[in-house]
């Protein structure tokens, strides 16, 4: 095996041009179907499974079938009871130890591990997979490409997959801001995904308390760390007043909505004793 100074060089010069290809390639996507007036749900779609597959070929994926059911399997409990459009739903687990969660069109929410162990009870784990749900069924991402928008969820993406990238320049080969270097949504599209979480929740008979529960155990989180803002807050602003309009909503609910609500299961748990078992999933090849 070669491992002269020059041949490690030359592989990461490799390895840095072939991974610049993928990101672009991605915005280039983006940017084409920005350019229609409006984006189809066959389009929508077909964007999911292209995203998917450069995710998916870059961050470390759960493989565990045990775990990936479970994962599976709470997921569908709130979509199929709220997506009208038929979308072929994937929740995956990312080998992360960050607090974080993202969603691409098409149904495609990623939650990490990091996040999953956080959670101390079912209910909050679900109040985020349900905001995620939220993001993908009032098409936020989708409606940004509509209104011109151009690079927005392909930064997203090549900032997912190489948060670097951007932080080092990369944001510069791509014409970004540095705020729209993580393409946040608006505090409108956040709120809405709020309230339509809490509904989403609800309606699977999980307590949607657990998601303002959650967004505290961030923000603890990151008050303990010096106010760092990397993970979900950094895409997904979450400050006081923003609990306080969850909270306020789920206390609107009509009287005795939850009155029999699941908060907490053994299952879930297990699942957390599960994930805590596995071993460190390694980075796909070719990985940066």
């Amino acid at each position: 095996m070669r491992t002269t100074i020059d041949t490690h060089m030359s592989i990461a010069h490799r390895t840095t041009h072939t991974y610049r290809r993928r990101l672009l390639a991605v915005v280039a996507l983006a940017g084409t179907a920005a350019g229609c007036a409006s984006v189809s749900p066959q389009q929508e779609a077909e964007m999911g499974v292209n995203y998917a597959q450069q995710i998916n070929a870059q961050l470390p994926i759960v493989r565990d079938p045990e775990a990936n059911a479970y994962m599976n399997r709470l997921g569908d409990s709130l979509a199929v009871l709220v997506d009208d459009q038929g979308r072929n739903w994937r929740f995956t687990i990312v080998d992360d130890p960050d607090i974080n969660a993202f969603a691409v069109p098409g149904g495609y929410i990623y939650v990490n591990k990091g996040l999953i162990l956080r959670a101390q009870t079912l209910s909050q784990l679900a109040g985020v997979v349900g905001h995620e749900i939220a993001h993908v069924t009032q098409r936020h991402s989708v409606k940004q490409m509509e209104k011109g928008q151009k690079i927005g969820i392909g930064a997203t993406v090549a900032c997912i997959l190489q948060p670097s990238f951007c932080q080092n320049g990369g944001g510069d080969l791509l014409n970004l801001g540095a705020t729209a270097i993580m393409a946040k949504f608006s505090r409108g599209d956040e709120n809405e995904a709020d309230q339509y979480g809490v509904k989403y929740v609800l309606r699977a008979g999980l307590d949607p308390r657990g998601l303002p529960e959650m967004f505290e155990i961030m923000l603890a989180e990151r008050d303990s760390k010096g106010g760092s803002s990397a993970g979900f807050l950094a895409s997904h602003p979450v400050e006081e007043d923003r609990i306080a309009a969850t909270r306020r909503e789920i206390a609107a609910l009509p009287a005795g909505s939850l009155r029999n609500v699941t908060r907490d299961t053994p299952g879930f748990q297990a699942f957390k004793a599960r994930l805590r078992s596995l071993p460190q999933t390694p980075k796909p090849a070719g990985a940066r």
